[in-house]
């Protein structure tokens, strides 16, 4: 993972963690769309939280797996590791 979650990223979560398949230009270039319009439940986000946990080695911010929106999500989870660094 880079310094700062990107939308990549977090598509290949989707894939890896939940099975959704998601383009990430799309996501990047939807700011309104939800997780829910993916196909992504809030176990399946409670799910790439745990394993941003796991690789990041530290925890994510609080309430970051009710995020709707992945625009939401990154923004939350980068501030929170720009603010750590």
């Amino acid at each position: 993972m880079t310094a700062q979650l990107t939308f990549d990223e977090l598509a290949a979560l989707m894939k890896n963690g939940a099975g959704i398949t998601v383009d990430p230009r799309e996501m990047e270039t939807r700011p309104a769309a939800t997780f829910a319009d993916y196909g992504l439940d809030s176990l399946g986000l409670l799910g790439i939280v745990g394993e941003l946990e796991n690789r990041l080695g530290r925890p994510m911010p609080p309430d970051s797996e009710l995020c709707k929106t992945p625009h939401d999500f990154i923004e939350r989870v980068n501030t929170s590791l720009t603010a750590g660094a």
